[in-house]
């Protein structure tokens, strides 16, 4: 079980371990251009492709994205039907390429919204990229933050035993959070413009670093993700603690 950043004090590297991102403006990168707004999902599909490169390349061991919100079904019904389209394609066309790389595949989320056909792909691809070892990719995908802390909670609740406390902990409640297989995110990153989390990983964002960019997704790179990076490794992290206690913990040569 990975430490609480509320409870424990986390080591942390230049290079964030887990970087979570909310892909935003893919329907406004082809309003721009006069193209239909699916054009730009299919565009951020391959921005997606050199995204999970550059994060192997850079040492990230988890990639966590905001694929579909609980409350993207608000959406109009033909553009969330071409979105359901697209995850099928995805996971038809990408999880062997993704497995020979030796990246771990999970998806998080209500996914028995999704109908059979689609909770199969996803469990045959969870199935088999399971035991990779490379960087796990998660997609969520009908997630809130809510549902997840509500969904722990109750989860940890029916769970109890007679020799359970009465108030549940952190400890409790974690293994029954839908992200409990990853340490919290160093890094969030929201593409679009926008600066707002959207429901994205309410427990998970506690101490981690927000990063918000003009960029619309297709056009974020590995260029873009490096300037994240580097956005990131100058931040000092905290974590309760006053810079004075942070420079007499450092080494001193």
């Amino acid at each position: 079980m990975y430490p609480s950043t509320t409870q424990d004090i986390p080591e942390t590297q230049s290079v964030p371990q887990h970087i979570a991102i909310i892909m935003d403006g893919n329907g406004r990168w082809a309003q721009k251009r006069h193209l239909p707004r699916f054009a730009g999902h299919r565009k951020g599909v391959e921005a997606l492709r050199g995204i999970t490169a550059a994060c192997v390349k850079q040492g990230v061991r988890y990639l966590t994205l905001f694929a579909f919100s609980s409350e993207n079904w608000r959406r109009p019904a033909d553009e969330v039907g071409l979105l359901m389209d697209l995850f099928t394609s995805a996971l038809t066309q990408e999880v062997d390429k993704l497995h020979a790389n030796d990246i771990r595949v999970k998806v998080v989320g209500d996914t028995a919204r999704f109908g059979t056909k689609l909770e199969a792909l996803i469990d045959q691809a969870q199935a088999k990229t399971q035991h990779n070892q490379g960087l796990t990719l998660t997609i969520a995908a009908n997630y809130g933050g809510r549902w997840d802390m509500l969904r722990a909670v109750n989860a940890a609740i029916q769970h109890q035993t007679s020799k359970s406390k009465n108030e549940l902990t952190e400890a409790d409640l974690q293994p029954y959070l839908a992200m409990h297989f990853a340490p919290e995110p160093d890094l969030f990153i929201r593409t679009g413009g926008e600066q707002r989390i959207s429901n994205f990983l309410l427990w998970q964002l506690a101490y981690t670093e927000l990063y918000f960019t003009e960029t619309l997704w297709p056009d974020f790179d590995a260029a873009a993700l490096e300037q994240a990076i580097g956005w990131y490794s100058a931040r000092e992290r905290r974590f309760g603690r006053t810079s004075e206690q942070l420079n007499t913990a450092k080494p001193h040569a």
